[in-house]
Parts: C-alpha cells; structure tokens; sequence
C-alpha cells in the first residue's frame, strides 16, 4: 500500500520507517512497548462492542452481519444509471451509492449554460424528480439504503429521495439514505460549494432534525475525512480534521434544542483507505475511541450507540496510478483487506481503471467480486477484530490516538473548525501537505510500484467510457419536455413558499418536498437559496 518513507543503507536493508503520520515504526515491538505507550487493556482496548469501541462496535462483528458493499455508481442519465445500478444488485451489492454529475453537485439544470459539456460526465445528471423516478424504478427503496454523495445540495436531494420512494409506495419511516451533506469537507478538500459557511451549515442541520423528526432510519450526514485524505491530509489529520467538523454539526444542531442522543446515532464517517496497511488499521481503531469519547465527555452522551463510529471504509483512490493500471486491483485488494481488518461496516472500493475513467461493468463487478472474496473465501468474518493483542497495533494505536488529538487541540485553540477553515487554516495545511507528498514521489522518497520504482514491462489498456453527447442532448430533452408538461403554477406557488420559509429560517425540507413532488427542478430551487445565501467566497491561503 505504500505511502511510508524508508531509509536504507547501501545494501537496500532497511534503517528506518517513518509513517506518514510521522511515527518511527520499530523493527521489533514487545510487551515493554505496551508498558511504555501507557496501554490498559479497560481503557484503551475492552471487549469488541464494548466502551470505547476500539475494536469495534458491534460484539461479534462480521460473525453477527457481512459488511456492506456500496460501490460508487452512476453515469449519463438516469436510465443509464438505472442499468448500472441493477447489475451492480444483481451480482450481490447490498447498497447504492449514488454519483452525481458536477452540475448537479453545483446546483445547475443541465440546460444551464453552466453545464455545457458537464451533463452526466461524472455522473448522474439529475434535474427534477422525475429523474430520480426512472433512476429508483424497480429497486426496493424499503430495503436497499442508497449513499448520495452530494453536498451543497444535499437537502434537496434527501428531499427529492423522499418524494420518489412515497411516489413508489414506501413510506419515509422505511426508507434509509445517506447523503454525504458535508459541505465543510468541500471547503477543504474538493471545491463543490455554493452557499457561504454559516447557512450552509444551517442547511446541514436542517436534514439532521428532519431525519430525527421524520425519517429514524436516514443517516442525515456522512462526515468525510475520505476527501481531506485525498486532497493531502496525512491521516492524523484525516481523523482530527472530520471529529472537528463531526463537532460543528453537532453544535448547529443542539442550538435548535435537541440532546445528543436524539440525533449523533445517525451520524455517519467516510474514511479514506490509502497507505501503509498498519498505519490504516491503527488510524480506524483509534479513531473510533476517539469518537466515542468525544461523543460521552464532551457532549454528555449515555445512550451507548450515541458513540459509535460508523462508516463507510475504502475508495483508495488516491492510491491508484494510471501507470500499470492493472497493479490497481492488487491495491484494492489490500486497501478491501485493511478496511475488514479495521472493522468497516460498509466498504466501496474505486475501480482499477478510475485513474482514466468512469469503471467499466467489467472493472466494477472486480471490485465488488474483490470484497466478496474477503467475506466467502479468505477468512475476514471468522472473528472480530484479529488484530488486537498484537504488540505493534495496540502500541501504534496508542500513538496514533495521541497524535490525533494533539491536532484536535490545535484546532480548538484557533477557535474551532469552522472559524479554522473559514480562515483558511486547514486548507493551506492539506495544500502543503499534498505538495510535500507529490514531490516525496517525485524524488522517489514515497515509492509508488510501477512509476517510480519497477516502471518497466508493459503497460495494460483500459477501455476508455467515453462522453456522450447524445445522452446530454437527451437529458436537456426530457428537461425542457418536464418544463413543458408539469404545472407551473404549482411549481411557482412551491418555490414562493420555499423563499418564505427560508428567509424565515424555518427548517426547508418540508418546502422542499413539496417543491419536488410539484417537479421544480434543482436549478429552480438551488435559485432560491443563491437569491437569499449568496455564495462563498473562497479566502486566500498564501
């Protein structure tokens, strides 16, 4: 998996490892380690599904349930997506994760100028609920839950998620999403933002206190270190970074009077799974004690599944090179392999050929096959947590936790996460930080198998999903055909109220339903929101 510096001498014999937490890594470990990193098997470690969930949060783990397998899936229109999506179910995927196209991400209707050549190129174009109605057709909305990566518009795609399984006979007590609605991780990391920091928080706690109020079984917010991680963050930052922004959401929400145990149980992580195999491991472990005590000191907690950290483990896309393609689906083998060891409860792995372009059904059903094989053949469910006991990973989790919080407390002394990016502070830290990594491999300090070290022999094909236009021109067809048809009136009357309600700061996802079953389009109701938000102004880092 990579990602750790190695110092050698000239015989290529190993002097030292550093991580690129910036632990040493010792070439033996004993008891004394664990004697001398303070470890206590009550507190640091217990019983899986015991305080503080270190090794996991459920008692018998994967003996009990498989973990989830939730590729990332979606492309062109949404009938095309639908395609993707059946196939996907039909060869044993347990759950949807839905890609976007950016317009859609942007708040844009594919007739928008601003879409030109954007529509269904990174995934689904969505502009009205009547896309999501022949996307949803025919899959079980009652027992499927669907991921939906999207942030600065999450609220409306919850809303529109609603809409479309009541339209198909579920009601919204049975049905289970996951949007991503982490719009502070889009500062940060990726740069699909719309809205100014405080109302697009605001807009965040809104799907929270819905899905407490109105839909038990959505996770309301999917917490994305995966993106910090991509972006350049090492992965104590990764874990510090998303507790700290876990925690801004959290205090939006207990300002409109809830308790903590009426709502962080559904709150859900997206962890990255990219680099050195134990540094992942320790990083998960500590990172759900870390969670949970976070979630019983510092916010009161007592229900117990209050301080659980769940999530989805994987991706690596980081990891994959466009070079020796084909070495990509050995290191998704071993990033799958480090999110089972870790105690993942859903995983997604990137396909081989995502560093060129939209996975092939052919690269997607390896990833998914790869999971399948950990479960049914290699051993992963046969007990919990294997790890554990072992005098390197009780001793490296130990000094990751430390680590992880002496970065929580650099942000507490600037203020807290939101004031910490808003400044600009994490941005410039991933910024260098991807910079400092880029130019270790470069110089060959980061050695990447197949481009700067054993970058002979053949380099694989990889058949390439090309664009097209024909499924953009067919998109804005059926939108300007919508346009037509629906009842404007009604579309008007909805969008009239959605501006009331959120100058009134009333919780919008009710107005949002209704603005979706009236078929208002994304753009149209994304519009409401820039008259009265505006839009945020990134800061500047250097």
């Amino acid at each position: 998996m990579g990602v750790a510096r190695y110092i050698k001498d000239e015989k290529d014999r190993i002097n030292d490892v550093i991580l690129q937490s910036g632990i040493r890594v010792k070439p033996l470990y004993t008891e004394d380690d664990l004697k001398e990193a303070g470890f206590d098997y009550s507190k640091d470690l217990c019983n899986p599904g015991e305080y503080p969930f270190t090794r996991g949060i459920h008692r018998l783990g994967y003996r009990s349930r498989e973990w989830t397998t939730r590729q990332y899936s979606g492309f062109g229109t949404p009938k095309e997506t639908n395609e993707r999506w059946k196939l996907l179910i039909s060869q044993g995927q347990t759950g949807l994760n839905v890609a976007f196209d950016l317009p859609t991400q942007m708040g844009y209707d594919s007739d928008d100028p601003m879409a030109e050549g954007e529509v269904g190129r990174v995934g689904m174009a969505v502009d009205s609920l009547r896309d999501f109605e022949i996307a949803f057709k025919d899959i079980d909305m009652g027992k499927i839950g669907s991921g939906l990566t999207i942030n600065a518009i999450a609220s409306i795609m919850v809303a529109m998620y609603q809409a479309t399984a009541e339209k198909y006979g579920f009601s919204k007590q049975q049905i289970s999403c996951t949007p991503q609605n982490d719009i502070l991780k889009e500062i940060v990391g990726r740069g699909a933002w719309i809205f100014p920091v405080e109302p697009a928080v605001r807009l965040i706690g809104d799907v929270i206190e819905y899905s407490v109020r109105e839909m038990p079984r959505n996770n309301p917010v999917s917490v994305c270190g995966y993106h910090i991680r991509e972006a350049g963050a090492n992965p104590v930052q990764e874990i510090a970074y998303a507790i700290g922004i876990a925690n801004a959401y959290i205090d939006e929400v207990l300002k409109r009077g809830l308790h903590i145990d009426d709502f962080v149980a559904r709150f859900s992580f997206n962890l990255d799974v990219f680099g050195n195999l134990w540094e992942q491991v320790a990083k998960f472990r500590a990172a759900r004690k870390l969670w949970a005590k976070n979630i019983k000191e510092k916010y009161g907690a007592k229900n117990e599944k209050s301080m659980f950290l769940r999530g989805i483990f994987g991706g690596g896309g980081g990891g994959l090179t466009k070079e020796q393609p084909e070495n990509n689906i050995v290191r998704s083998a071993y990033y799958a392999l480090a999110a089972a060891l870790s105690g993942a409860q859903t995983t997604a792995l990137c396909s081989y050929d995502e560093a060129y372009t939209i996975p092939t059904p052919h690269s997607a059903l390896i990833s998914l096959r790869t999971l399948q094989l950990l479960m049914e053949e290699v051993g992963l469910r046969d007990t919990v947590d294997p790890l554990a006991g072992s005098y390197f990973i009780e001793t490296l989790t130990k000094q990751m936790e430390e680590k992880i919080v002496e970065e929580i407390k650099k942000i507490d002394r600037l203020g807290g996460m939101v004031k910490a990016i808003s400044a600009g502070y994490i941005q410039k830290e991933v910024a260098r930080q991807a910079y400092e990594f880029e130019k270790g491999v470069q110089y060959g300090e980061f050695i990447k198998v197949g481009v700067n070290k054993y970058s002979g022999g053949e380099q694989g094909e990889v058949e390439l999903h090309e664009y097209s236009d024909e499924s953009a021109k067919e998109q804005i067809k059926g939108l300007k055909e919508l346009k037509r048809t629906r009842d404007n009136r009604e579309v008007a009357r909805t969008l009239k109220e959605l501006e009331k309600a959120t100058k009134e700061k009333k919780n919008v996802m009710p107005y949002l339903v209704d603005c979706c079953k009236a078929y208002a389009t994304v753009g149209e109701m994304t519009g409401v929101f820039r008259d009265i938000f505006g839009e945020f102004v990134e800061p500047s880092i250097f």
